[in-house]
């Protein structure tokens, strides 16, 4: 799960610890997919594509833009590893005590990523199970449209 954090022409940016499980995964692999669902309204839009590690400017404004307590967090976290919760949670509190006059700057192992869509799709939930699906890919710079059975 991550928090999306923009979506534009370019498009869809998250941040994360690089050195994660889901970091190590997309340096991998760099593919990705989303997925947004809206249960009440019978809707998920999915999302698939390349994905890029967005610049230092960009990951830097993503990760001052967090509460300072999601910035100290960060610092924290040995994101993915094993280890006893009293000890991140001293961990937290060394920092808070450390930076407590100082500015949270977004330590080097974290940053975003944007996955660049070539394929959307979007979903319709119907009662009788036959729901509507349209598959968006980008082909040759252009998005081609199917409909999918379901």
């Amino acid at each position: 799960m991550v928090l999306l954090k923009e979506a534009d022409r370019r498009g869809f940016v998250f941040g994360t610890n690089y050195e994660s499980r889901k970091g190590a995964d997309l340096d991998a692999n760099p593919r990705a997919a989303l997925l947004f669902y809206w249960h009440a309204l019978g809707r998920q839009v999915r999302v698939e594509g390349d994905v890029e590690r967005v610049s230092d400017t960009e990951s830097d404004a993503i990760f001052l833009a967090r509460p300072r307590a999601s910035r100290i967090s960060a610092l924290a976290s040995r994101q993915s590893q094993v280890g006893p919760r009293a000890e991140l949670e001293e961990r937290v509190r060394t920092l808070e005590s450390h930076l407590a006059d100082h500015e949270v700057e977004r330590p080097r192992q974290w940053g975003g990523y944007r996955i660049v869509p070539d394929e959307l799709e979007f979903w319709q939930h119907r009662g009788d199970r036959l729901h509507h699906r349209f598959r968006y890919r980008l082909a040759d710079g252009r998005w081609e449209i199917d409909e999918l059975d379901p």
